[in-house]
């Protein structure tokens, strides 16, 4: 029985005796009444009573009318007929003919069973405070326990997760070994006369494995393992936030050596003086007993602070000053070894099937994070059991990457043949243009099958990673994005609404190039615009313009410039390949999806693909429709 069913027994046994007691107590009450002895003496020599029992210092009456009873009480040093006598009842009064008079001897359990009717309320009560406390306790909204630490400790003797389990961030997996290596054998460090971080702060992108790999941490050092979110400081009450800080460092410091783990500590490490209540701010104090705990007089102590967060540029300047966070360790997006291993670990006890190539699925998905990768191996899993397979195959990972992608499939949407006729146009302008230009990444699949929020899709992925972005690659991409409604115009001489995110896209990409990049010949390498965001907020909310009008008036004629430009260049060359155009169109109202090598079949490369400097290019993704 678990302790939620015995607390609900406990509770249903004090409520019944709590009945119990009151139905015998009221029903006493209700059956007898309270007598007098000189009610009594009068009585008896009236002739109304029939009988009389005496139970130690208790007397009980029984009336011939109506068989009433009566109680009463004697005095300790007389007997009753002593009493009665004293009080004018004559002896005759009391003869056996005329009344029945009971002497009880006294019970060895009287005492007892009497102190244990005034014990009993008092010990109910005293239960029934003792389980409600006790439950107060055990919520999590614990009206006794507001400024005790949330922490959850975890031992180090039977880790779940070592650094065998976390792939892709092997210089992030080196720095931190540092750190395991001093929680093990600090007498190395200390004889040298190094000082080990006191704090490490993991950085990177959401899903990159930041709180994995302090997981991996606590397994590999065998250490006690505190992990707290930091939205658990700060409570409603003032000055929560702050005593939990106290607690939990005082934890620590009873179990030291053992690491420390706040992950999202953005939300309680935000910059001071940008709250809404000013430098008195619960959150600011929280903030204020941490920068004391982690680095003030009492820091003598072999306890190690770790944090996640992926807004590092809002916290405070204090939090991350040496003496607190020391070290500064980056999980950045993997490449494409890195995203091999993480599949590799993944994949571990999942049945593959022998087509199975980890290094072409790495290849296929750039930009994509550790969270990400385990999603597409999961979905593939999923796939794999609802087409009743003993094995996940290669079509069921491609049909995840696609899912993570674009979206599912909505085979069952309904539309019109002249809209299904308008899509398969928009895709194969898309899929063609990005086929003749060199600089655009390869064409993988162009569906018309609806995902997602896209009527159609042209899945487009670069087939190395690369660092940075070349002003051709750009332009390739725009005029790329622009293919779908220069086909639409050239086929149908009309456009439709399918093409507003392909321009929304275009149009931002192109500001971005001449405000931010400095890629405009006319306005030269230069930064338009300093951005402005509210550190509380988290986000930017507006851009303060440090040019004149003049200059405003030049970034947008330069601004739409480009986009005429990609526009026209990508109506010239739908153009020059109307007939493959049409041929990729009519193939795909045929077939709805063609792959790479189909896609190839029907339209065969017109020039050579260049390799080009390794550049990191963000997967453009489908071109929605």
């Amino acid at each position: 029985m678990n302790s939620r069913n015995q607390s609900y027994v406990i509770y249903l046994l004090l409520f019944v005796a709590i009945i119990v007691m009151a139905v015998y107590s009221f029903s006493q009450r209700s059956s007898t009444e309270t007598l007098t002895l000189n009610q009594i003496a009068a009585d008896i020599q009236a002739g109304r009573i029939s009988e009389i029992e005496e139970d130690e210092n208790r007397i009980r009456v029984v009336y011939y009318e109506d068989a009433r009873e009566g109680l009463s009480n004697k005095e300790t040093n007389a007997t009753l007929v002593e009493q009665l006598l004293n009080l004018g009842v004559t002896e005759s009064n009391l003869s056996p003919d005329k009344i029945k008079i009971v002497i009880k001897p006294p019970s060895p359990w009287l005492g007892v069973l009497t102190a244990l009717g005034y014990i009993l309320p008092f010990l109910i009560l005293g239960g029934a405070f003792f389980f409600i406390f006790r439950q107060a306790q055990g919520s999590n909204n614990a009206a006794m326990s507001f400024g005790k630490s949330k922490a959850r400790m975890f031992t180090g003797d039977h880790p779940t997760v070592t650094f065998k389990d976390v792939a892709g961030v092997e210089e992030a997996k080196e720095e931190l070994q540092e750190v395991v290596e001093f929680l093990r054998e600090p007498q190395k460090f200390i004889s040298l006369g190094a000082r080990i971080p006191k704090g490490v702060l993991l950085v990177g992108p959401p899903g990159t494995g930041k709180t994995l790999l302090a997981k991996a941490v606590s397994g590999e050092a065998g250490v006690p393992f505190f992990s707290i979110s930091g939205s658990e400081f700060v409570e409603m009450f003032v000055g929560v936030g702050a005593s939990r800080v106290r607690d939990l460092f005082e934890q620590a410091k009873r179990h030291s050596p053992c690491i420390i783990f706040v992950d999202e500590i953005d939300a309680v490490g935000r910059q001071r003086g940008a709250g809404l209540g000013g430098s008195h701010d619960e959150r600011e104090q929280t903030l204020n007993q941490m920068l004391v705990e982690m680095d003030g007089f009492d820091t003598d102590t072999n306890v190690i602070i770790m944090a996640a967060t992926n807004r590092p540029d809002i916290l405070d300047p204090a939090l991350l000053r040496p003496g607190r966070f020391d070290r500064r360790v980056v999980l950045d997006r993997p490449d494409v070894r890195g995203r091999e291993a993480i599949l590799n670990v993944h994949v571990k006890g999942k049945p593959l099937a022998d087509d199975i190539d980890l290094s072409v699925l790495a290849r296929s998905t750039p930009g994509f994070v550790g969270a990400d990768l385990e999603n597409m191996v999961n979905e593939a899993a999923i796939l794999a059991a609802r087409r009743n397979k003993k094995s996940i195959g290669q079509p069921e990972f491609e049909e995840a990457i696609e899912r993570l992608i674009a979206g599912p499939e909505r085979k069952s949407r309904l539309i019109s043949k002249d809209e299904k006729q308008i899509v398969a146009y928009h895709e194969a302008g898309h899929a063609v243009v990005m086929h003749v230009l060199p600089e655009a990444d390869p064409v993988q699949k162009v569906s018309i099958i609806a995902r997602g929020m896209a009527g159609g899709y042209t899945l487009a992925l670069p087939s190395e990673d690369r660092m940075l972005m070349a002003k051709k690659k750009m332009l390739a991409d725009m005029i790329g994005l622009m293919g779908g409604r220069a086909a639409e115009e050239l086929i149908f001489d009309d456009i439709t609404s399918g093409a507003s995110n392909d321009i929304e896209r275009v149009t931002k990409l192109a500001r971005t190039m001449v405000m931010r990049l400095g890629m405009s010949d006319d306005l030269g390498p230069m930064i338009y615009g300093q951005k402005e965001e509210l550190v509380f907020l988290g986000r930017e909310i507006s851009e303060q313009r440090d040019y004149s009008e003049a200059v405003a008036e030049k970034i947008d004629q330069e601004v739409h410039e480009i986009v005429v430009s990609v526009y026209s260049e990508a109506k010239r060359i739908l153009n020059e390949y109307k007939e493959s155009l049409i041929a990729v169109a009519t193939k795909l109202l045929e077939v709805e999806t063609l792959s790479k090598e189909q896609f190839e079949e029907v339209f065969p490369s017109p020039v050579t693909k260049k390799s080009g400097v390794p550049m990191l290019n963000t997967p453009i993704g489908p071109k929605e429709i």
